[in-house]
């Protein structure tokens, strides 16, 4: 037997253990996001779930933003999941892209903190992102997205090639809907109107998601349709 295999050995073994705490430190903040959304959740409380020192946490992540972008890629990962059970290729893309909307909408709203997370990583310039996210942070949530918006993508390009949606840039439109539907479910969560009863005189009414997913669904299909 060679000296290398048993320095090999440790270091497969050492890998594992690197992976399993990382999945751990991910799964603590994926259930604090959910229980208490991602402003209360603090690196502390997460290390704590988990059973370690906060340090260790830098150990395995750069920082705060790089957790909260491994995070989202479970939430994108499920999401992705979602969608494919909604889509249908069989169907007319029109009727495709309302399902992929509605089932958008729906796991944002049973998941606000991933909303959350996501406008939390989006208000950072690209540049800046980069700066505090490891590469292979940013691949792993670069993937994430694209998985999910090459869903829409897809259904986009089957209506242009049937006529019924107009030719366009399929990638830009996907980003796009991805990029308003956040905040729209973001509108959904805070549940109320605001507009004027009379001018200079602001007034609220109650908003229900179902409204908010509705109109989501206009605005996918007009977008996707105007000038065909």
């Amino acid at each position: 037997m060679s000296s290398a295999e048993p320095t090999d050995g440790r270091r497969s073994a050492a890998a594992v253990r690197r992976r399993l705490r990382e999945k751990e430190i991910l799964d603590a903040t994926r259930a604090l996001f959910d229980a208490r959304g991602v402003r209360d959740a603090q690196i502390e409380d997460i290390a704590r779930a988990v059973g370690i020192n906060r340090a260790i946490i830098y150990r395995h992540f750069s920082g705060k933003e790089e957790l909260f972008a491994l995070t989202l890629v479970g939430y994108l990962d499920e999401l992705d999941g979602r969608l494919a059970a909604a889509d249908d290729p069989e169907v007319e893309p029109s009727t495709r892209l309302r399902r992929l909307t509605e089932a958008f909408v729906d796991y944002g709203v049973e998941f606000p903190a991933f909303v959350d997370c996501a406008q939390t990583l989006m208000r950072r310039p690209g540049p800046e992102l980069l700066e505090e996210v490891s590469e292979g942070a940013v691949y792993r949530l670069g993937r994430g997205i694209a998985t999910c918006l090459a869903r829409v993508a897809a259904v986009v390009e089957a209506g242009i090639a049937d006529g019924s949606f107009r030719d366009q840039d399929v990638h830009l439109l996907a980003n796009v809907l991805y990029a308003t539907g956040l905040g729209g479910m973001q509108l959904a969560r805070v549940g109320m109107l605001v507009k004027e009863a009379a001018p200079g005189v602001p007034t609220v009414s109650p908003l229900s998601p179902e409204q908010v997913k509705e109109h989501m669904v206009a605005t996918a299909l007009a977008m996707a349709t105007s000038g065909a």
